[in-house]
C-alpha cells in the first residue's frame, strides 16, 4: 500500500471501500487457494522498474504450473532463452520490487496479484535453497535444460483481481519452439521497426 494510494482514496472518497478491500482481500502470504490457482496457470505478466523508476512490463509463459510455490512466502519461476536484452532481470538487479499478475482467461475468469521482492537464481544455486525435493524432481522432469536461470520472489502482498472485466478466451493448441533463434518463429520484424528507423 503506497502513500499515493491513500492520498487519492481521500481525494476521491474511496477510503472506506479501500479499507474493506485491504482487510478482506489482501494477504502478505499465499493461502492454499492461491497456491492451487498458481499451480494451474501457464502464463503471467510481470512488472519491474529500474533504480530510477523507469518501468517495464513483460509476459512469461510455460507449461501449466511453470511457476512453483515453494512455501507461502516464496515462489520461483524459470527464465527461458529470450532476446538477450535482459530488461526484467536488469531491473531486478537494480530494484528488487516486482509485480506478478496471473489471469485465468479460460475457466474462472479471475486474477491474482502477487507483489514482492525478486532475486536471480542460477540453475546450480537451486539446491542451496530449502526447496522441497518433490519440487526439485518436478523441475528436473518437466523443465529439463530449458530454463537459463530462475527468479525467486519473496511475497509481500497477494490479492484478487476481480473478474468483471476479464474476457473469456478459448485456448488453442500451438507448437512452442522453446529457445529458438528462428526469426519466423519469433515473429520476425512484425512491427516493421527496421523500416521505421530514422537515419
Amino acid at each position: 500500500m503506497s502513500r499515493g494510494e491513500h492520498l487519492l482514496q481521500e481525494q476521491y472518497g474511496t477510503t472506506k471501500r479501500a479499507s474493506s478491500f485491504y482487510e478482506n482481500q489482501m494477504l502478505n502470504y499465499l493461502n492454499n487457494k492461491m497456491t492451487e490457482f498458481i499451480s494451474k496457470q501457464g502464463m503471467m505478466f510481470i512488472a519491474t522498474a529500474d533504480s530510477n523508476g523507469n518501468c517495464d512490463s513483460s509476459f512469461r509463459a510455460g507449461s501449466t504450473g511453470f511457476v512453483r510455490v515453494i512455501d507461502d512466502k516464496t515462489i520461483i519461476y524459470p527464465e527461458y532463452k529470450g532476446n538477450g536484452v535482459m530488461a526484467s532481470l536488469g531491473n531486478i538487479i537494480e530494484n528488487p520490487h516486482i509485480g506478478l499478475m496471473f489471469i485465468d482467461f479460460f475457466e474462472n475468469n479471475i486474477g491474482l496479484h502477487v507483489n514482492g521482492k525478486a532475486a536471480i537464481i542460477e540453475n546450480n544455486q537451486l539446491s542451496s535453497f530449502n526447496i522441497p525435493e518433490v519440487i526439485i524432481n518436478d523441475i528436473e522432469e518437466i523443465e529439463g535444460n530449458k530454463p537459463e536461470r530462475w527468479v525467486m520472489v519473496k511475497v509481500d502482498e497477494a490479492y484478487i483481481h476481480c473478474s468483471k472485466h476479464i474476457p473469456r478466451l478459448q485456448q488453442m493448441n500451438k507448437k512452442i519452439y522453446w529457445g529458438t533463434d528462428d526469426e519466423k518463429q519469433k515473429g520476425g520484424d512484425f512491427f516493421k521497426t527496421k523500416q521505421s528507423m530514422k537515419q
